[in-house]
């Protein structure tokens, strides 16, 4: 089978140099169909969002997207470095900061490698989520020390990562800490001076353009259109 992508950069914005290599060609994928099958229904009965053929695709994506990577892991998933190269030129992302937690959000195990079942149930996310879905994957992002809560700390360091300095960065401090106290004026409902998933996610319910308020973390329409318009290009319409 060949759910591969088409070779013209012309289609679409994305990197040519991924659209070369965005192909799920028989040859990349080292296993025999057997055990490709019984990957991709342990993979499907996980995630919802993708059919099984689909899933497949994004398997032999993977598999090629490690290869072009030549990480030093033994082909066993995809590094820091590798996977923020595909969230820039496959996805459109720059922030670095947050391509790190994107990262650390897709790498479930804390591996510090992406594996094929981590890469799948991500897109899965990143390209189909659900509302909710998305909203409990944006605050994984942001809370940056990992104890489950955004700390005005963080607030502070995100909104200045994301914000163009001025000349003068006294000033840039000190209104960033003004917007700090209006954002946790907003959102910090029980006035612990931090942000719980229960505080994020009443205040996003309440005003969804707050999903991603301490900057993008998802991909946008355009990107996510544009990349199942390749990578599941050739799929055929039968399924296991």
């Amino acid at each position: 089978m060949n759910c591969g992508i088409s070779d013209n950069p012309r289609q679409v914005g994305l990197d040519p140099g991924y659209l070369r290599i965005l192909q799920c060609v028989e040859a990349t994928l080292d296993m025999d169909q057997k055990t490709l099958k019984k990957l991709v229904d342990s993979i499907s009965n996980a995630v919802k969002n993708f059919k099984k053929i689909e899933v497949e695709c994004l398997i032999r994506l993977f598999h090629s997207l490690v290869e072009r990577a030549n990480v030093r892991l033994n082909n066993l998933g995809l590094d820091r470095n590798a996977f923020r190269a595909i969230l820039h030129s496959v996805f459109g992302m720059t922030d670095d900061m947050l391509m790190n937690r994107v990262f650390f959000a897709f790498d479930k195990d804390h591996d510090n490698c992406i594996n094929v079942k981590e890469w799948v149930k991500g897109l899965s996310v990143f390209l189909r989520g659900t509302f909710e879905e998305k909203l409990k994957f944006c605050f994984e992002v942001y809370y940056l020390n990992g104890d489950g809560y955004i700390s005005r700390e963080e607030i502070f360091d995100m909104l200045k990562n994301s914000l163009h300095q001025q000349p003068s960065e006294e000033e840039t401090d000190e209104g960033i800490k003004e917007l700090v106290d209006i954002t946790l004026k907003k959102m910090d409902y029980d006035n612990d001076g931090k942000i719980s998933f229960v505080d994020f996610e009443r205040a996003v319910r309440e005003e969804r353009l707050l999903l991603e308020v301490f900057g993008p973390c998802l991909p946008d329409a355009k990107s996510c259109i544009e990349f199942e318009a390749l990578a599941f290009r050739h799929i055929l319409t039968s399924s296991f």
